[in-house]
């Protein structure tokens, strides 16, 4: 809490005055007996005659507010005044009960007065506690001895009386930084250029918080210890799983693009959302949780699968990859290369799109939308405050149809947020339900992952695309797997860029509308993961 977020002022500093009641004021003689006294009348001219009279006149005056004439009942009235007006002022109390207890008898021109306050704070809020004044004897006259404790019996020299005020977390992210904020003018943002995405299902699981403590402080500012009420609020800051650290990464990544970028980052052991970040140029909101694109060669991941499950291949068996081949009425062809006859593996970490047409084509016509289902894309999931469509697979229409959506063409549909499930899937083993909140994610349609030993396979192949496939601008940054893809769509003179994978437990995915290429993808995961470290 910073010097500048409290309110107080140095005792000694003179503050305006407030008007304020005080309930009444209790003598209890040293015999222990109690008696209500009625007000003195401030203006009596005659000097108190014992310690009894000037405690209870001086605490009369503190109760009502008039520090002048408390302060004549004191052995520096300069000091005690300000002093006092600096607690009424900073406190803002409605009224302030002061009683008398235990008075000692003088010894030597010396003697104390037990004190109780009860100040009313407002909101239920009752600050009560018990202190001891201090009496001196000077040329026949009884005074009050001027001293911080006079006000509170834990005020040192030098200290003062502050209110704690500050903005409380009401929202914190997985490390426990505030991601929304509690503040005079309701929730808000802790920082503005931190999940902008994710703003409104942020705020809505946020509840406003109150400061509230009364703490002495020294003249540095530094708080000493909180004598009443709670500085971290009166409630506690709702979690998410999200990672400002991760998000960071991510927004910097995407920023330092020119053209339209999503990355979007899942832990694929909880399925936390980790991040969600986008560009400027990027103008649709939606892109990243329900946009539908054309996934292109990362659903080789799918495809792969469902060739694998089917008995049709191993990752080691041969597999012709021509230029281009005909299968059907379709003639595919890859990126300017010819494999010749190769393996599974290969094809997969080259991309061919010949090899795996090829395969989707023996597969029968629900082979692909049942292997995408076991990725999540046919899932549907309503995460609280978001809304999101992870993508859409059906049975293909007609042979024709099966080929394109064997390399991702076709009718496939996925987006960020579902290639992003697909790769915590792949790296997890497990069905990963996407989560904002712990518990705040309704399963509408479930779904099953692939067969152990089919993941086991297919994680071999997506490490060799980094390792020596068309992902290795990645190669220097951990052990990653994953896959690259290009996507036509529209006329087909335009594609976007894709970057699916995992390292650890963080899976994640670069998409790029409309850049033509997956290495530009590429270059963004590492940047991204590089932020990370």
């Amino acid at each position: 809490m910073s010097p500048a977020g409290k309110r107080g002022v140095l005792i000694g500093g003179a503050l305006a005055v407030v008007a304020i009641v005080v309930a009444a004021v209790v003598l209890l003689t040293g015999g222990g007996t109690t008696s209500a006294e009625p007000a003195a009348d401030p203006s009596a001219s005659a000097a108190p005659a014992d310690p009894s009279s000037v405690a209870r006149e001086f605490l009369l005056a503190f109760g009502r507010r008039d520090s002048a004439e408390a302060g004549k009942r004191t052995d520096a009235p300069g000091t005690a005044g300000p002093a006092m007006d600096s607690a009424w002022t900073t406190l803002r109390p409605s009224t302030v009960t002061a009683k008398l207890g235990q008075v000692t008898a003088p010894q030597g021109g010396h003697a104390t007065a037990e004190y109780t306050y009860s100040w009313d704070l407002g909101a239920g809020r009752v600050w009560t506690y018990s202190g001891s004044l201090g009496l001196v004897q000077s040329q026949g006259t009884w005074l009050i001895h001027w001293a911080p404790t006079v006000l509170h019996p834990k005020l040192a020299d030098g200290e003062r009386l502050v209110l704690a005020s500050a903005d409380l977390p009401a929202v914190v992210d997985r490390d426990g930084k505030p991601l929304i904020v509690s503040s005079a003018g309701g929730l808000r943002p802790a920082d503005d250029k931190a999940f902008p995405l994710l703003r409104s299902a942020l705020t809505s699981h946020g509840k406003s918080s109150q400061a509230f403590a009364v703490q002495r402080a020294g003249a540095d500012g530094k708080v000493a210890e909180t004598l009443f009420g709670n500085p971290d609020g009166d409630q506690k800051p709702a979690a998410t799983g999200l990672s400002l650290a991760t998000q960071t990464a991510a927004q910097a990544a995407v920023d330092g693009y020119q053209g339209k970028a999503v990355i979007v980052a899942i832990q694929p052991s909880t399925g936390d959302l980790l991040a969600v970040a986008q560009n400027a140029s990027e103008t649709n909101a939606k892109a990243a949780f329900s946009g539908q694109y054309a996934p292109g060669s990362t659903f080789k991941i799918v495809t792969a699968t469902a060739a694998l499950e089917a008995g049709l291949v191993t990752p080691d068996s041969t597999v012709p990859c021509p230029l281009t081949d005909r299968i059907g009425t379709r003639t595919l062809s890859n990126e300017g290369f010819d494999l010749g006859t190769t393996t599974v593996h290969t094809a997969f970490a080259k991309s061919c799109n010949t090899t795996f047409g090829r395969l989707a084509s023996q597969l029968p016509a629900d082979g692909l939308g049942k292997a995408a289902t076991q990725f999540g894309i046919n899932a549907d999931f309503e995460i609280d405050g978001l809304p999101t469509e992870l993508g859409r697979v059906d049975p293909a229409a007609s042979p024709d149809e099966q080929v394109e959506d064997g390399i991702g063409q076709g009718k496939v549909q996925v987006s960020p947020m579902g290639a992003a499930v697909m790769a915590a899937t792949a790296a997890s083993g497990r069905a990963v339900v996407p989560r904002l909140w712990p518990d705040g994610t309704k399963v509408g349609t479930g779904y099953r992952p692939p067969p152990a030993e089919a993941l086991s396979a297919l994680r071999g192949m997506m490490r060799e695309v980094v390792t020596g496939g068309t992902a290795t601008g990645l190669a220097k940054s951990g052990p990653v797997f994953g896959k690259t893809g290009t996507a036509q769509f529209g006329d087909g003179a335009e594609a976007h860029g894709w970057f699916v994978g995992y390292r650890g437990d963080l899976a994640f995915v670069v998409f790029l509308e409309g850049a033509n290429d997956s290495k530009p993808a590429v270059r963004l995961g590492a940047q991204f993961l590089a932020g990370l470290t």
